[in-house]
């Protein structure tokens, strides 16, 4: 079974239910389909096979969901890529993922003029109309930037009804999604059906999804976390997205008031925001049945805070894009643990290792290791990384954890350096790499330091030859080269860097200094 093949049979068994609201305006089951049969068929007619890379570069919409089911049930493979990512790291994507089809917004045309001769195998560039273009026409330059842009209501509307994708094989590459890697450029991990529709129908019926469900979608919907708990795992239940095009306590709130939703997602961060919210009626959520939490560790504090305010269970969880996403939740069905991220979800097994691969006693500390259907093909033109993460059918997280006498996981550290802003992840590498290559910078490290509102924020201690260089200066170069999230929100000006014997650059000195500092 794949996604699309599901949400057609769902189409036929519910066609009058509704599958999505956006700006209060319901779709049925029956018109989604439509659309995404016809989007499928369209894009056929732009000469897209089977097998060709399609990246979106959307916000939460329809037209996020109707190109992403459309890709798959014409046989592509969708890119997801986060729309406020800078022109290098778009290019980077794009180039690297052999993208012959690119959906973007309106706002994208700019980017399809600058980067169009770099990227050759972009043969078409889809628009959507953002709404915030105002009929603006872009003034090109080069005519066969003009010739790659086709409006996104026209490819759906030149579709086919009685179009009829190819036989989809459990195997095949379905969606690529972009992580971040420890080498500062980003690593494809290729999911194919069989790991989507898994983990969307094992999550779903972990959390006793169902067609009665409203479903808060204010994740962003290129983010794993997104894609299988708050889009997968509904529609393929029957339940109704509520879609959220951009986060914000007062828009929740107002649709949690207007719509009664039974199921809400998000990041610690959200919910933090959520819980500060002056205006923040706990009213208004007394429909919630269920509220799950991931991207990031929540604060005990915070669980606790949210929980008693709004009068709601937070289930928290863990996942990883190589893992489509989720291995654990805490439970329905038995005591929630405060700051574990709970048990094994159906057909996923968690383990907790050491050096050796061998498995740790209960409540030592060892990394989390994963295996089931839930688990990627491997990294896009990566074998060699694909090797080291995937061992005798085991992904290796990374991750520190413990599991406890009940079966319930902990995570303990980061084994990797990787920074969490806001549930988004963040490597030094890949900020210490643009530092790098600013004239005046000799050494950079970069780590993460806790920050009330977004989790963690970057921080960088620089080594300049420029005693003229100033902090907004290098936070502005960056802005150039990095997504807003990415950017140091601190940087400080150091002599020398601590380092070992060896020359390896201590963050752990570099943290206690921060420590010492408040």
């Amino acid at each position: 079974m794949d996604l699309s093949t599901q949400l057609h049979k769902t189409a036929l068994q519910k066609a009058e239910k509704n599958a999505y609201f956006f700006m209060d305006h319901p779709t049925t089951y029956a018109e989604l389909d439509t659309a995404v049969t016809k989007f499928a068929s369209g894009l056929e007619k732009l000469g897209v096979k089977q097998g060709d890379h399609i990246a979106l570069i959307l916000g939460n919409s329809p037209a996020f969901i109707i190109s992403y089911y459309g890709a798959m049930r014409l046989g592509a493979t969708a890119i997801p890529i986060n729309p406020i990512y800078t022109a290098d790291e778009i290019g980077y994507i794009l180039k690297n993922g052999d993208v012959k089809v690119v959906v973007g917004l309106d706002l994208m045309v700019p980017l399809a003029e600058k980067t169009h001769l770099e990227l050759p195998k972009v043969e078409h560039f889809i628009i959507c109309d953002s709404g915030e273009t105002q009929g603006e026409q872009p003034n090109f330059h080069n005519l066969s930037v003009f010739q790659k842009l086709k409006p996104f209501t026209e490819i759906v509307s030149s579709g086919d009804l009685d179009f009829k994708g190819p036989e989809l094989e459990d195997d095949d590459v379905a969606v690529i999604l972009y992580t971040s890697g420890t080498t500062g450029k980003p690593k494809g991990a290729m999911l194919t059906h069989r790991n989507l529709y898994s983990n969307a129908k094992d999550t779903g019926d972990y959390l006793k999804m169902n067609e009665q469900d409203r479903v808060i979608t204010a994740l962003p919907m290129f983010h794993v976390f997104c894609l299988t708990v708050a889009l997968n795992a509904p529609l393929i239940s029957g339940a109704t997205l509520l879609i959220v095009p951009r986060f914000s306590p007062k828009e929740v709130f107002r649709i949690a008031k207007e719509f009664a939703p039974t199921v809400f997602a998000g990041v610690p961060t959200m919910y933090n925001f959520l819980l500060q919210y002056p205006e923040g009626n706990p009213e208004y959520m007394q429909s919630l049945r269920l509220c799950v939490s991931g991207g990031a560790s929540m604060p005990v504090a915070l669980l606790n805070n949210f929980e008693r305010k709004f009068n709601v269970v937070i289930s928290e969880g863990y996942g990883l894009s190589e893992a489509s996403p989720v291995t654990c939740f805490n439970p329905l069905d038995r005591p929630r643990k405060p700051g574990s991220i709970g048990t094994n979800i159906l057909n996923v097994e968690n383990k907790i290792v050491n050096e050796l691969g061998d498995e740790v006693p209960v409540d030592q500390v060892g990394e989390l290791i994963v295996r089931g259907p839930n688990v990627m093909k491997g990294y896009y033109k990566m074998p060699e990384e694909t090797a080291a993460t995937i061992r005798d059918e085991w992904l290796y997280t990374g991750d520190l954890a413990r599991q406890d006498e009940e079966g319930y996981f902990y995570i303990v550290d980061r084994k990797k350096d990787m920074v969490i802003v806001g549930g988004y992840n963040v490597y030094p590498r890949e900020v210490e790499e643009v530092l790098y290559n600013h004239p005046d910078i000799v050494e950079v490290a970069v780590l993460g330091i806790p920050d009330p509102n977004q989790g963690e924020a970057v921080k960088s201690f620089v080594v300049s030859k420029n005693p003229d260089l100033t902090e907004q200066e290098l936070i502005e170069y960056c802005k150039q080269y990095l997504a807003k999230y990415k950017v140091p929100s601190s940087i400080d000006f150091i002599e020398e860097l601590p380092k070992n014997t060896t020359g390896k650059i201590l963050r752990r000195a570099l943290k206690t200094q921060v420590a010492q500092a408040k």
